[in-house]
């Protein structure tokens, strides 16, 4: 079987993370090997990358080449190896989230975001490595906020304010409109059952399940 690239995309509080593993099992149950990933992170580099992006102050540029300096290494480390496997990459996400909370919400600049994007995702078997499916589990910003109350210690995005929130959430929109076939939108302000319904419905449809 060919390799196949899922990211999983969302404003913190989304609910991402649990239907990742829940669709892990449902694919090794049919017979595929998994790798379970996520970004900022995913290898050693990586991941002393993301401790310093979640929790260092810096200002917006210097958080957007940490992403992708992580990006680069997770590329070339585990999601391509694995691709080249065959396995199945699902990825706690991807470069949409680089646009959605440095783009969006720190209004970072796009063409430069655009520019990092293309140089670092430059791989071997493709001039521009984009996930086959993004799923994004798209949730009002206040909505998120009322699940992030409390939950645990905030990191540096966690803590942001509502309005942060609402700008990463039309990052997501834009990046979902300029690239439509690639994303799966499943509304997450649903209960958790029906949450896992459609994203189950929807990636059977895509020939994933």
């Amino acid at each position: 079987m060919s390799g196949l690239f899922l990211s999983f995309e969302g404003i913190d509080g989304a609910g991402k993370s649990t239907h990742i593993e829940a669709l892990a099992q449902a694919l090794r149950a049919r017979g595929r090997t998994v790798v379970l990933t996520r970004e900022p992170g995913g290898t050693p580099l990586a991941e002393k990358l993301r401790a310093l992006a979640l929790n260092d102050p810096m200002d917006p540029l210097t958080e957007a080449l940490l992403m992708f300096a992580a990006r680069r290494d997770h590329l070339q480390q585990v999601i391509e190896p694995a691709l080249a496997r065959g396995d199945v990459v699902l990825c706690d996400r991807f470069t949409d989230a680089t646009f959605a909370y440095q783009g969006g919400g720190r209004g970072f600049d796009l063409d430069v975001l655009a520019t990092l994007e293309r140089w670092v995702q430059s791989v071997p078997a493709t001039p521009l490595r984009q996930p086959d499916v993004t799923v994004w589990f798209d949730l009002p910003a206040a909505v998120a906020a009322q699940r992030l109350a409390g939950a645990r210690v905030p990191d540096r995005f966690e803590s942001q304010p509502q309005a942060f929130f609402e700008r990463v959430a039309g990052g997501y929109a834009a990046r979902a409109k300029a690239d439509p076939g690639r994303f799966l939108r499943v509304a997450a302000d649903q209960p958790r059952d029906q949450v896992w319904q459609d994203v189950e419905e929807g990636l059977r449809k895509r020939g994933v399940l």
